[in-house]
């Protein structure tokens, strides 16, 4: 099997999984915190990425978007209580992939903190210390890296300056780095043009700027470890124009054109949106403004945006993907 970078250097665009809490609502399984699932549903968490996996991805995530040591206290986990739980969410992944039998590779999914962190707040009042964001994100690193994922996946970021930190840390591992920030819809007041922003107003230009500033990794450059860069996630309630598959568009040319103008080395560019808004039927579930025939009539324009990673986020399922996989080439055949 090739290397992850190996990979990475073939011209076929890649395919990744979908939603994975979505998916668990999908089978019933609600919890306080979806990677809980890791220990007590493991047939169903291995289940959904042999699912993914058979209907057409290239990689998946690790259910660890909410297993850091601050998300699992919340829900009463703690310790090296909440170490296993990520621990088991690779194995899940590896046995998923090792039954399948194909060249799939595993992410280790690094979600945000659940609040402001220091670096953006200003203080430790409001904020959660820069130190414990970093011990917490180390912990949860050295657990996805010795159980064997193939690279990281930074997603979800509200703030460039966190992702700073969470890249400083993984870069330790030698392993490659995606990073994948969450935007909004906003105005320039001087051109009147569309830039997308984080929660703290970060654009893919000032993400650019954080990480290769130093800030946060003792003046090196950090983009010198990111493989890939992406956005992920995204819903507009005001601007449903700039949520899912057409976010993903928009989101991936001015991440192209802000690499363009700031003369950075290529990456490779990742895309994963919502499957449009999530709205309530008659019967109070859940479900997602955009089916899979409405996402994937979008997905050749997002390829000739710049994309060559491709999946969904919430609420895009196993039909999705199975969709994406029509557009794009068969693999392992």
């Amino acid at each position: 099997m090739r290397t992850f970078l190996e990979r990475l250097a073939d011209p076929s665009p890649m395919i990744y999984d979908g939603g994975f809490g979505s998916e668990l609502f999908a089978r019933g399984i609600e919890l306080t915190n979806s990677a809980l699932a890791n220990e007590r549903h493991a047939d169903v968490v291995i289940d959904i990425h042999s699912d993914y996996i058979e209907a057409g991805v290239n990689a998946l995530g690790t259910n660890t978007f909410v297993a850091s040591r601050l998300h699992l206290e919340m829900a009463g986990i703690e310790g090296l209580a909440a170490d296993n739980i990520a621990w088991l969410a690779v194995e899940h992944a590896k046995v998923a992939v090792e039954k399948a039998g194909k060249e799939i590779y595993i992410a280790g999914s690094i979600g945000p903190s659940p609040g402001a962190i220091e670096a953006d707040s200003g203080d430790i009042d409001f904020g959660i210390p820069n130190a414990v964001v970093r011990d917490v994100y180390e912990r949860l690193a050295n657990i996805l890296a010795d159980g064997g994922v193939d690279f990281f996946c930074i997603e979800t970021m509200f703030s460039a300056k966190e992702a700073a930190i969470a890249v400083d840390v993984t870069r330790k591992y030698g392993l490659p780095i995606a990073v994948n920030l969450t935007y909004k819809h906003t105005k320039d007041r001087a051109s009147g043009n569309v830039v997308y922003r984080t929660d703290w107003g970060h654009s893919a230009a000032d993400l650019l700027g954080i990480l290769s500033g130093g800030e946060f990794s003792n003046g090196d450059n950090l983009l010198d470890y990111v493989h890939i860069l992406g956005l992920n996630c995204g819903a507009e309630v005001k601007h449903e124009q700039h949520t899912g598959m057409p976010y993903a568009i928009n989101g991936i040319q001015q991440l192209k054109e802000a690499l363009a103008i700031n003369n950075v080395k290529p990456k490779r560019l990742m895309a994963y949106p919502n499957a449009g808004m999530a709205r309530l039927d008659e019967n109070q579930r859940t479900y997602y403004s955009q089916s899979a025939e409405e996402m994937v009539i979008y997905l050749p324009t997002l390829l000739q945006a710049g994309a060559y990673f491709v999946g969904g986020c919430c609420g895009t399922g196993l039909s999705h993907i199975k969709a994406f996989r029509e557009i794009i080439s068969p693999i392992n055949k």
